[in-house]
C-alpha cells in the first residue's frame, strides 16, 4: 500500500499475473476529501480483493465521519458513516504484453493504471456521499431553529 494522504493505492502486479480467484486483505486508514468544502475525513476499514478473469474485484467495509449542517437547527454536526463497496477495478494494460485493454474506455469504469496500481479513493469517496442521510441532525432529538 503506497502512504499517501490522499489516496488508497494498492501495487497489484503480482496479483495480476496470479490466477483467477487469488486475494488478498489490507487494513485501510487514510484521509480523503469526501465532500468539496469540507475538511478532509479519515476512512478506516478493511478491503479484500479478488482476482477475476477480467480485473480485480474489490470489496470494502469503511467507516468514516463528514460534517454536515444539521437539517432542523442548522448547526455544524459530525456526522459518521459506515459503508461497503463492492467494484471490479480493470487493468488498462496487459501485464503480460503492455498493449492497452479497450474494455478499460469507459468513463464509468474504476481502473487498475498502467504502473498497476489499483486506486480505492473516488470509489470509497463516491460510497461514502451515496450513505449521507438527506435529513441530517445533530441529535435524534434536536428541537430546531430557537426563535
Amino acid at each position: 500500500m503506497v502512504n499517501d494522504s490522499q489516496a488508497m493505492q494498492f501495487k497489484v502486479a503480482q496479483m495480476l499475473k496470479e490466477p483467477v480467484g487469488a486475494t488478498r486483505d489490507y487494513v485501510v486508514d487514510e484521509v480523503i476529501d469526501i465532500l468539496d468544502g469540507s475538511p478532509p475525513s479519515n476512512v478506516t476499514g478493511n478491503v479484500h480483493m479478488l482476482r477475476t478473469n477480467s480485473g480485480i474485484l474489490v470489496r470494502g467495509t469503511l467507516d468514516t465521519e463528514v460534517t454536515l449542517v444539521c437539517s432542523r437547527c442548522l448547526d455544524l454536526c459530525a456526522c459518521p458513516l459506515a459503508y461497503g463497496f463492492e467494484e471490479e477495478f480493470i487493468p488498462v494494460l496487459d501485464i503480460y504484453h503492455d498493449t492497452a485493454i479497450p474494455e478499460a474506455d469507459d468513463a464509468e469504469t474504476f481502473i487498475i493504471d498502467e504502473n498497476q496500481v489499483l486506486d480505492i479513493t473516488e470509489a470509497a469517496r463516491q460510497y461514502a456521499i451515496l450513505t449521507i442521510p438527506l435529513k441530517p441532525l445533530c441529535r435524534p432529538d434536536c428541537p430546531g431553529i430557537d426563535f
